[in-house]
């Protein structure tokens, strides 16, 4: 196992602090403002999301403080952040270019600053698209990973179909790699697209899967409303649960893969209904 030099003294939480949570990320109704997506989540019972951050503007204190005012006004916990910004980290954080990767870390400390205020834990990273020394990935990703755990944010790996983080094996020579540096989020519609089964991958991080975007898929696509495929939920959870009783579950739609807001809510109902079973109470 690799190790980097990190700060000491760093716990994100104890153990048993919480359960499994259900949520939805405003990306689902993109392009919908920012604070518009969340608010229609709210007002339908959302009680729990992931923050897509859009725009640069999005960033600014002022807007971070409303945003958290809202969550506040409907108890709505964010869990996650995804910033807009991810298909710059290939270039910005994986080129040989120094100073580039100075400033995108410089750049990051804004999503965690937001984050903080908004309450949220989990950065979902992408990666590099390129195909680079596994040494260098987990060098470089490590950097991102320190740098959060300072504001209190885990930054975690997400597996999207065209980057290096595709296929389930790298995701294993990574977690191997970077032992507790390493977290990981699981998109199931990304795994479906790399031709791999979910499951591959959550044998391949293990208890560092922390966070997933959840769809349904089968002949009509990769990225359905529950309900309108055949993947099999029951067993994903149950691995899921298995390693980490603690993940956090939101759903992830495009825009029109559904139709009004009231069908999303609804998968969402669905959604917190199978994750009934694998909740438990705080300690």
């Amino acid at each position: 196992m690799m190790t980097f030099p990190v700060k000491d003294g760093f716990i994100f939480g104890k153990k048993g602090e919480y359960s499994v949570i259900a949520g939805v990320s405003t990306a689902c109704l993109y392009p919908q403002p920012l604070e518009e997506s969340l608010y229609s989540l709210a007002v339908n019972g959302v009680a729990c999301t992931e923050i897509f951050i859009n725009t640069h503007s999005e960033l600014k204190k002022s807007f971070s403080h409303n945003i958290s005012q809202l969550l506040k006004r409907f108890d709505v916990k964010c869990v996650s952040v995804h910033p807009f910004t991810s298909e710059m980290e290939t270039m910005m954080l994986f080129s040989d270019y120094e100073r580039r990767i100075d400033d995108i870390l410089e750049y990051y400390k804004l999503y965690f600053e937001f984050m903080n205020t908004v309450g949220a834990e989990i950065l979902v990273f992408h990666g590099s698209k390129n195909t680079r020394n596994k040494e260098i990935f987990c060098e470089r990703y490590s950097r991102l990973y320190r740098l959060g755990r300072t504001f209190g944010i885990k930054t975690a790996l997400e597996n999207v179909s065209r980057c290096q983080s595709a296929s389930s094996s790298f995701i294993r020579d990574a977690a191997q790699m970077l032992g507790n540096e390493f977290a990981f989020v699981l998109d199931t519609k990304q795994a479906v697209r790399a031709g791999e089964n979910p499951l591959n991958f959550i044998e391949a991080a293990g208890k560092n899967t922390v966070h997933v975007h959840i769809s349904d898929s089968g002949e009509l696509g990769d990225c359905l409303p529950i309900g309108k495929g055949r993947f099999n939920f029951r067993q994903f959870f149950e691995k899921i649960n298995s390693y980490n009783p603690e993940c956090s579950v939101i759903l992830e739609l495009y825009r029109s893969g559904f139709g009004s807001i009231s069908e999303l809510v609804s998968c969402y109902s669905v959604l917190e209904k199978m994750l009934e079973p694998y909740r438990r109470e705080k300690l």
